[in-house]
């Protein structure tokens, strides 16, 4: 159980990883032009990235450290509620679901795999 949760964990957390990233440091004027939304504002898309980053280190660290891993799991909860939100916030607004659906399987999978592991 632990090593297909490191498997599936680590690709979920690179995926969270560089998305998140991206909404961080990209500027104002290129996240306009490529993914921001005219409905979400420049603070809302960083506060996004953040949750996406932590989520990803949440889901990595504690195991890795030994310290609070029933912290990983959670983590893969609150990655999968947020993309819950995104699939809500996506087909309300008729744009393509399926990745943030894909993602949100993935979260509840690594959240599976790492209450098994370590609850």
């Amino acid at each position: 159980m632990t090593i297909a949760y490191w498997i599936v964990a680590a690709i979920l957390a690179l995926v969270f990883l560089a998305a998140g990233a991206s909404k961080l440091v990209q500027s104002e004027e290129k996240a306009r032009a490529s993914v921001l939304p005219e409905r979400r504002s420049l603070g809302t898309e960083r506060f996004i990235g953040a949750v996406e980053v932590v989520g990803a280190l949440g889901l990595i660290l504690p195991p890795l450290t030994g310290i609070a891993v029933i912290l990983a799991p959670v983590a893969a909860v609150g990655l999968a509620v947020t993309m819950l939100i995104a699939v809500a916030d996506h087909v309300r607004h008729s744009e393509p679901f399926p990745p943030a659906l894909v993602l949100m399987v993935v979260s509840i999978a690594v959240a599976v795999l790492g209450f098994l592991a370590w609850a």
